[in-house]
């Protein structure tokens, strides 16, 4: 796929609304068809015994581990906390989660279940899912998540200021909330479901990296179209093109619709093939899921042993 590096400097695109329209307008657009043929060749892609088990375990290790139901409750935080930190009781060998996500009111309960086990603590936060609110109520909703503990906060995006063209006000509202949040690391959820293009998916990349996100995010999982290899594709190429232009790495966090080891796989072969194995690592790459981890821990179990275990193997929370 072409590169997006832009050919202008970065200083001062964010200086004016009309600098920042210019400069997003101004990136390449993208080929829906050969975007979208590059994502399904790359998923057709086999990985023979050793190389899976390798793919299971790092997949393991880069689950964001989720809950985010009303009706979540601190047993039940404290349940997949312990099922994050061994994810297979009968096999120690198996690796941990890389973090457990809630909503901010239990971030103190996962704080409390993780401690000393190295995982982190992510908080969805700025009026999630929707993001309707005023930004003085999203960034109290962030500080509130950093001071009970959270290491990281996944913010989402104001998607109808975005649609309506007033990109100034997403880039301040998400450097706004990356200074609240202090040391932890910030997450920003484009929703691209709700971006109606491959176009707006690109700028809205560039948008969220320029304000300061660590990771850009796919979606809420609370959409009908969440992550998909094609719009993952599309950001792994934003991240990639982005540290050339600016020597700033930033991560990438499909989420929603990842169910299977299979599909975990594919993207995994995304990052390798697309942004590099620099992303093959926790600190770069996240699955944002809530069943992906009984499959992965059944297929570790069918490659260990040769057999499957019965549908009790592993715990539903």
């Amino acid at each position: 796929m072409p590169s997006t590096a832009p050919a202008l400097p970065l200083a001062d695109v964010t200086v004016s609304d009309a600098a920042l329209r210019r400069f997003l307008h101004g990136l390449p657009g993208v080929d829906a068809v050969g975007l979208e043929a590059r994502a399904a060749a790359l998923g057709t892609r086999s990985i023979k015994t050793t190389a899976k088990s390798y793919a299971i375990d790092l997949a393991i290790s880069m689950i964001d581990l989720t809950t985010l139901e009303g009706a979540d409750t601190p047993g039940k935080v404290r349940s997949l906390c312990a099922k994050g930190a061994a994810p297979d009781p009968s096999d120690r060998s198996a690796p941990a989660v890389a973090a457990i996500c809630v909503y901010p009111d239990l971030v103190r309960e996962a704080k409390a279940a993780l401690r000393g086990t190295g995982i982190a603590v992510a908080s969805v936060a700025t009026a999630f899912p929707a993001g309707r609110a005023a930004r003085s109520v999203k960034l109290a909703d962030t500080r509130e998540a950093v001071a009970a503990g959270a290491d990281e906060v996944d913010m989402v995006i104001d998607r109808g200021a975005f649609l309506a063209g007033r990109y100034l006000q997403v880039f301040e509202e998400i450097n706004a909330v990356k200074a609240a949040c202090g040391d932890a690391h910030l997450k920003v959820i484009l929703e691209n479901g709700e971006l109606a293009s491959y176009d707006a998916i690109r700028r809205a990349s560039w948008l969220a990296m320029l304000a300061g996100a660590d990771f850009i995010k796919t979606s809420t999982g609370k959409v009908a179209v969440n992550a998909t290899p094609a719009n993952t594709l599309l950001m792994l190429e934003a991240v990639r093109d982005f540290r050339a232009a600016t020597g700033r790495q930033v991560g990438v966090k499909p989420a929603g619709g990842i169910r299977t080891t299979k599909d975990a796989v594919k993207y995994l072969v995304l990052v390798n093939e697309t942004a590099g194995d620099d992303w093959l690592d926790p600190a770069w790459f996240r699955f944002g899921a809530s069943s992906l981890l009984n499959d992965l821990l059944m297929q570790r179990q069918k490659l260990r042993t040769g057999r499957y275990s019965g549908p009790d193997y592993v715990t539903v929370d």
